[in-house]
């Protein structure tokens, strides 16, 4: 059964009652005996626990799936960082090879000279 909180707009006196649903509200105070009871209305206070929440919160068991694929690409990227470790970048320092322009080029120049 739910718990009201209600609240004499006359004597100010704020007080709780546990009411079934189909029970009317109250409307006389008990202090004063006027008519000015309202039902106060305060917020109800959420807790979010947990990895994630989705719009139907049904995806997945409590995370389990997501926090397999983070830790596997975790692992993923481990593993190249250290093959990347491991293996230091080759440097090429070989001369550019000559072009079948640059032979025919060089092919003139020498007949020019003899």
């Amino acid at each position: 059964m739910p718990i009201y909180t209600y609240r004499c707009e006359n004597c100010g006196v704020q007080f709780e009652r546990t009411q079934k649903f189909i029970d009317p509200s109250l409307t006389r105070c008990p202090e004063c005996n006027k008519k000015t009871l309202r039902k106060v209305y305060t917020p109800v206070g959420i807790v979010f626990k947990g990895s994630g929440f989705y719009a139907t919160d049904n995806r997945s068991p409590s995370g389990a799936a997501s926090a397999k694929i983070a830790s596997t690409q975790e692992n993923k990227e481990k593993q190249e960082n250290q093959a990347k470790q491991e293996k230091p970048a080759e440097v090429k320092t070989e001369a550019p090879k000559p072009t079948a322009s640059d032979n025919s080029t060089a092919t003139a120049k020498a007949e020019k000279s003899d």
